[in-house]
């Protein structure tokens, strides 16, 4: 089966997918510098926390390919010249700790490729094929890790209802994590995509995902490509599909994916997922989120600590789309915007909050999931054991 692609690269060459004209359009924007890069992140032509690092990365890489630090003239100006690009795109979505963690990855990379007493072009084109094959790493690894997550995660949730085929379970989930928002397969919806594999989904529920509707707009779109049973709803459906599951929806988990995951476990998500979290453990519903190793901030202690990123009151209220034509089909070549509240009234737009982590069953990374210890904190120190030494350690 054909697999939605968010990102499409070659060396010296980055497309990424405008899902601001999903799902009726499919367009791919061409990115060359790291200007375009930013633009693109911010207005959330391309999102998901996976997906903004891997096209911070590559345009950077694309960047260095074409020649933008030919006035470079030592080692030590072409490492600030890959400084400054990756500094400039790191502001462009503050929240999501995957960007934040790539940009160290990679500025360590450059450092390391450096030789001493090389002569300057060598030098200059080491640490260039360092920065450029830690960049393509990234997008390989990502792949590989939302596999990984799909698996555990699937197999946590089969053994905490011991789920079948003949047994099988039904899961909410909340904003995109699908292929749109990482390099393929997905982290919260990677795991969704397992468990029907395996035949050990009924149904998936997505929400709309308000203000910017990536629920309807995204993974409604990926689950129905999929073939994947699934129904959308509002956001503020959500408790009444939990009060009916104990009759007939059978309502296993809800299942989100993470911006930013601090050390203690509390984890800043699309706005919304704190309510539902609240709703899951009032309703007895198990809440999980899907995050890889990237997306864990072991500097930050607790929720408290976490820049939440607000956004234009434009996006609440007013929204955009395809025309729908007097005979009810679409026409994605006429695009409209309208009003869909009184343009005068305050708004209040984050796009995030932060769910405590006594709310949260678990955490399923690409190394496994990860539960509350005896103390109710989430220890992540076996998952990731280099950096929690390096960062925890020295703190100790």
């Amino acid at each position: 089966m054909a697999t939605l692609q968010a990102i499409k690269y070659s060396r010296g060459k980055l497309q990424v997918l405008d899902q601001l004209r999903l799902p009726h359009e499919n367009h791919y924007d061409d990115i060359t510098t790291s200007e375009e890069a930013f633009d693109c992140i911010k207005s959330m032509r391309v999102r998901g926390a996976p997906a903004i690092a891997i096209v911070a990365a590559l345009a950077h890489a694309v960047e260095l390919v074409n020649g933008s630090s030919s006035a470079a003239t030592s080692p030590e100006e072409t490492i600030a010249h890959i400084d400054s690009r990756l500094d400039y795109l790191k502001e462009s979505r503050p929240t999501a700790v995957d960007l934040s963690n790539a940009i160290t990855l990679l500025k360590l990379a450059a450092r390391a490729a450096r030789v001493e007493g090389l002569a300057h072009p060598e030098a200059k084109e080491a640490i260039l094929n360092a920065y450029i094959a830690a960049a393509e790493n990234i997008l390989a690894k990502d792949l590989l890790s939302n596999m990984s997550i799909g698996s555990y995660g699937a197999v946590w949730l089969q053994q905490q209802y011991n789920a079948t085929p003949a047994r099988k379970i039904s899961v909410l989930t909340h904003c995109n994590t699908g292929s749109l928002a990482t390099s393929g397969h997905g982290t919260a919806l990677g795991i969704i995509r397992t468990l029907h594999a395996r035949g050990l989904l009924e149904h998936a529920y997505c929400t709309e995902t308000r203000p910017y509707n990536q629920g309807s707009r995204l993974t409604s779109f990926e689950l129905v490509f999929e073939g994947i049973p699934a129904t959308l709803i509002t956001d503020s459906m959500a408790g009444a599909l939990f009060n009916l599951h104990r009759e007939r929806m059978n309502i296993g988990a809800v299942i989100v994916g993470a911006d930013r995951v601090v050390r203690n476990g509390d984890t800043a998500n699309k706005i919304g997922t704190y309510q539902l979290a609240v709703l899951a453990r009032h309703h007895g519903v198990k809440f999980i989120v899907a995050a890889p190793t990237t997306s864990i901030d072991l500097e930050t202690l607790t929720g408290a600590g976490i820049k939440i990123e607000e956004r234009k009151a434009e996006e609440l209220t007013q929204i955009s789309g395809a025309v729908v034509n007097a005979d009810g089909t679409i026409d994605p070549t006429k695009t409209a915007r309208v009003a869909i509240a009184d343009q005068r009234i305050n708004v209040w737009n984050p796009a995030f909050d932060v769910t405590p982590h006594d709310l949260i069953d678990a955490i399923v990374t690409e190394k496994g999931a990860v539960v509350k210890g005896a103390d109710g904190r989430f220890d992540f120190s076996q998952v990731m054991p280099e950096r929690w030494d390096a960062i925890v350690g020295g703190q100790s």
